[in-house]
């Protein structure tokens, strides 16, 4: 046991006693790491308003048997906008609960941390439509963890594209020959706005499909959903938030 520095993003916040609190962190060497920050929630604490949700810090940390103590702890990024934007904060809650989920304990991912971060930059520069961010993030995480959305070839048996059916099961659009007898077509703009959400890297073009082609974003968001809860057999909670937000 001994002490470590990792850059974190605060996940969850969970009260322990009466002035403790119990941190989820992602963090960027160590992956998902559970710690204790004590006397967090007394008057004057020396972490201030540093450890909320959603904060991007740079930590050191004790190792302890079932909970690592955070010793010291920086910000980087606050996320302060998000946290006093309703909307904003049920979008970011949906990123963090996912985050949650896939993350593994000792177990590095730098391509979650990172498009973890990029998410919360996204809402922290207050966009219009902040839910097509969400959606987008949820694709590329479950592609992080193994689960691609096919949508230039097919899902079964890699025919190039385009294809004119979208399976959630299947895990994105199929050919004529696999989709199941009775699949309905889908219009070809939805499967490019699903397309658009689960390419890595595209965030600048989200406000625009959100913008000018609502439709295809609505049912494109609705696929994404039940894709995403499929694959991970895992109900978001959070998402009903969001999209009342």
């Amino acid at each position: 046991m001994g002490t470590y520095k990792e850059q974190g993003i605060v996940l969850r916040t969970y009260k322990l006693g009466e002035t403790d609190r119990i941190l989820h962190l992602l963090t960027q060497g160590r992956g998902k790491v559970r710690a204790v920050a004590k006397g967090l929630r007394r008057p004057g604490s020396r972490f201030g308003g540093r450890l909320e949700p959603y904060s991007h810090v740079d930590l050191q940390l004790y190792e302890g048997r079932n909970l690592d103590v955070v010793n010291q702890a920086e910000l980087i990024a606050p996320h302060a906008a998000i946290r006093a934007d309703f909307e904003l904060s049920a979008c970011a809650a949906v990123m963090v609960e996912l985050t949650d989920v896939v993350a593994q304990e000792g177990e590095r991912d730098n391509a979650l941390f990172l498009q973890l971060r990029a998410g919360l930059q996204s809402l922290d520069a207050r966009p219009a439509d902040p839910t097509v961010f969400v959606d987008a993030f949820l694709l590329r995480v479950a592609s992080i963890v193994g689960f691609h959305t096919f949508t230039d070839a097919c899902a079964v048996c890699r025919r190039p594209g385009p294809h004119a059916y979208l399976s959630v099961k299947a895990g994105g659009t199929l050919c004529g020959d696999c989709a199941p007898a009775g699949t309905r077509a889908v219009d070809p703009g939805v499967v490019e706005v699903v397309a658009l959400l689960a390419s890595p890297g595209e965030w600048s073009a989200l406000p625009v499909v959100a913008r000018e082609r609502p439709d295809a974003r609505r049912r494109a968001a609705s696929y994404t959903r039940a894709f995403v809860e499929h694959h991970l057999d895992r109900r978001l909670r959070s998402y009903d938030a969001s999209s009342r937000a």
